[in-house]
């Protein structure tokens, strides 16, 4: 698999973006207002923590110290009440998600519009 193929999408979100730039005062580092320099993708279903590590070092010339993997399961979505109308139900599909840890002092440059 090519880098491409298995690092989809960043993931943005408050809690995400407190992992890698926390604020003073606010998330998971406000003791120490050190960053934890972590950083959240969206991957390939198919890909190991192996082939995400050495994804994430070709893709941004950083060194990988960890990887955790989690499989965020299909969720239904749709409008409308489920007895009463069926037809406009839908299931969004199952993905998977994988924290990455870098060396410290490291970090990923311009991480909102990389991928």
């Amino acid at each position: 698999m090519e880098a491409a193929d298995i690092l989809l999408a960043p993931i943005i979100t408050e809690k995400s973006n407190d992992l890698g730039n926390p604020v003073p005062g606010h998330g998971p580092n406000a003791k120490n207002h050190a960053p934890a320099n972590k950083y959240v993708f969206r991957v390939s279903r198919a890909a190991n923590k192996i082939q995400i590590r050495k994804a994430v070092e070709e893709r941004f010339n950083v060194h990988v110290v960890g990887v955790n993997t989690i499989h965020m399961p299909s969720k239904e979505r749709g409008a409308g009440y489920v007895r009463i109308n069926k037809k406009r139900r839908g299931y969004q599909p199952a993905w998977k998600k994988a924290i990455v840890t870098l060396r410290a002092g490291e970090k990923i440059e311009d991480f909102f519009g990389a991928v």
